[in-house]
C-alpha cells in the first residue's frame, strides 16, 4: 500500500514537473514573440541606440574634420534628432550607393546624407518632415544683366554633369550644354566666358562663395518649389516616422537646425526662403 501510495506520488511530481517545463517554455516562447512583434521605434528605445547610416565623405553634410572627427550638417542633426529622442546616436559610414540597401536590411535604424525627396522613393519609404530646403538656380557673372531669367537664359551656353537632374533644365531652356563633373569646374568655365550660365542649386552656390567670397558671380532666378532633404523611413514604421518628426519639429521651433544650417552652410537653409533671401 506504501509502495503504491509512494508510486501516486512520484507520478504526481514528475507530472508537474512536465506541466511547469511546458509553461515555462510556453513563457519563453511568447516573449520571443513579443521581441519579434517589435516595431523598429520599440527596439531602438528598448535599446537606448540609434544607429545612423552617413557617407562621412560628403562635406559640407557629412565628413572628417582636421581631428577626423566626424560631424556636418547632416551628422549633428541626427545627434539632435537621437538627444530629442533620448537614445544614444551610433554612425555607420556607408558609400551612397550602399545607404537606403542598408536601410532596407535593417543595418541601420536611419539615413541622414541629404536623401531629396522624390515620387520613386516615397513609393518605398514614408519621409519625414524636410530638414533642409535647397532651390536649383540659374547662376551668372555678377555683371551680367541680360541673364535675369530662365526665359533670359534660353538657348545659351551652360556646362554641367549631364547624368544630373539638372541637364534635363538645361534641355527644357534649349542650351547649349558642355559635359562637366564638378560645380567648381562650371564656375571655371563660367568665368573663363566659355559660357553662359550655371545650373545648381543654391546650397552648392552659397558653399562656394564661403571658399571663395571673392568669386564674380550671382543668382540670377530660381524654380519656384523647393527641393526637399527629409529622413527616409521604411514603410509601415508610423511611430518612428512620428518620434523623427516630432524631434524635428523641437529643433526648428528651438533653433538648433537654424544654428546648425548658419554654421555649416553659410545660411539657414532649414526653412523655405524667398527670392530676395536666397540671393543676399
Amino acid at each position: 500500500m506504501k509502495k503504491r501510495a509512494m508510486s501516486i506520488v512520484l507520478m504526481l511530481s514528475m507530472f508537474a514537473v512536465l506541466v511547469w517545463g511546458c509553461g515555462a517554455k510556453s513563457e519563453e516562447s511568447g516573449n520571443d514573440e513579443e521581441k519579434k512583434e517589435q516595431t523598429t521605434y520599440e527596439k531602438i528605445m528598448d535599446k537606448g541606440v540609434l544607429t545612423i547610416g552617413t557617407e562621412g565623405t560628403y562635406k559640407p553634410f557629412t565628413y572628417h574634420d582636421e581631428s577626423d572627427t566626424l560631424t556636418g550638417y547632416d551628422v549633428e542633426v541626427a545627434k539632435a534628432i537621437g538627444e530629442k529622442m533620448g537614445v544614444k546616436v551610433e554612425f555607420s559610414e556607408i558609400t551612397w550607393e550602399g545607404l537606403l540597401a542598408s536601410l532596407d536590411n535593417g543595418t541601420v535604424d536611419l539615413v541622414l546624407n541629404q536623401v531629396g525627396v522624390t515620387d520613386e522613393r516615397k513609393e518605398k519609404y514614408d519621409f519625414s518632415d524636410p530638414y533642409l530646403y535647397s532651390y536649383i538656380a540659374l547662376i551668372v557673372n555678377k555683371d551680367d544683366n541680360e541673364i535675369a531669367s530662365w526665359d533670359a537664359a534660353k538657348g545659351k551656353k551652360t556646362s554641367l554633369n549631364i547624368s544630373s537632374n539638372y541637364a534635363a533644365i538645361a534641355e527644357e531652356y534649349e542650351m547649349d550644354i558642355t559635359a562637366s563633373e564638378t560645380f567648381s569646374k562650371d564656375i571655371e568655365l563660367l568665368l573663363a566666358g566659355r559660357t553662359d550660365c550655371v545650373i545648381n542649386n543654391t546650397i552648392a552656390f552659397n558653399d562656394y562663395l564661403i571658399q571663395k567670397s571673392d568669386t564674380p558671380i550671382k543668382i540670377a532666378d530660381v524654380r519656384a518649389e523647393a527641393d526637399t532633404v527629409a529622413v527616409p523611413i521604411p514603410k509601415g514604421n508610423e511611430d518612428l516616422v512620428e518620434a523623427v518628426n516630432k524631434a524635428i519639429k523641437e529643433l526648428q521651433e528651438d533653433g538648433t537646425l537654424t544654428k546648425l544650417s548658419e554654421q555649416f552652410l553659410g545660411k539657414d537653409f532649414s526653412r523655405e526662403l524667398t527670392l530676395e533671401e536666397i540671393k543676399n
